[in-house]
């Protein structure tokens, strides 16, 4: 147990399970509380996934997966409860239609359940409320991978910032690559840049450059 969170190690899906791994270790080395980090309402809305289900994966447990058109309107009633407008008001099916490019038939069609979503509506219905593709449509376990996954890209950078904070920036090193580079991506932020690359051709390459730039600035030997 981690803070009343099971161990990582227990969760069944594999990427659901290395990502709240890497969350929790990233988590603990910056001293962030885990209850925050791993909050179900915050998860929630981030994902769509009904707050139960968050914790029912984050305890390790398999989750009944909802049908693809029950999935849809699950997100949708999500939506329409947590991204409203700014006077806190729900957004209406008319303003959704508008919105979406359809009809208010086909927006309240869609809303009740008595017709299925294709992708176009889909998509058209993400953008209105300005969140992310597969957001209506994708599966509990990648949706919340998802958003634990963009969880750890903003630890990452504030890591990254931290780090640039320990390097000094005196004069002294204003000449020195080195110590920019430091300065401008600190280390854990340019080792998570190379693990984005695409392949390790992309990577070997990125490490090619960096022993360059060190076997550039080793100091003479008299």
């Amino acid at each position: 147990m981690t803070d009343g969170f099971p161990a990582p190690v227990a969760v069944a899906d594999a990427p659901l399970a290395a990502t709240i791994t890497r969350v929790a270790e990233l988590a603990g080395k910056m001293g962030r509380d885990l209850s925050q980090v791993f909050d179900l309402r915050r998860l929630s809305e981030a994902s769509g996934v009904p707050t139960d289900v968050v914790k029912t994966l984050l305890d390790g447990r398999p989750a009944g997966e909802p049908d693809l058109q029950a999935r849809f309107l699950q997100r949708l009633d999500l939506l329409r409860r947590t991204r409203v407008k700014p006077n806190g008001r729900r957004y209406t099916q008319q303003e959704i239609a508008d919105g979406a490019g359809m009809s208010r038939q086909q927006a309240g069609a869609l809303i009740n359940g008595d017709r299925r979503p294709t992708m176009e509506h889909c998509d058209a219905i993400q953008r209105f409320f300005g969140v992310h593709a597969g957001f209506l449509t994708a599966h509990d376990a990648d949706a919340l991978t998802d958003a634990l996954q963009r969880t750890e890209q903003q630890l990452l950078q504030d890591y990254a910032g931290r780090s640039r904070e320990t390097v000094p920036a005196s004069g002294a090193s204003a000449g020195d690559p080195l110590a920019r580079l430091l300065q401008n991506h600190g280390v854990r932020g340019i080792a998570w840049r190379a693990a984005q690359l695409p392949s390790d051709k992309h990577r070997d390459k990125v490490t090619e450059w960096l022993d360059m730039l060190l076997e550039s600035v080793k100091p003479n030997e008299s």
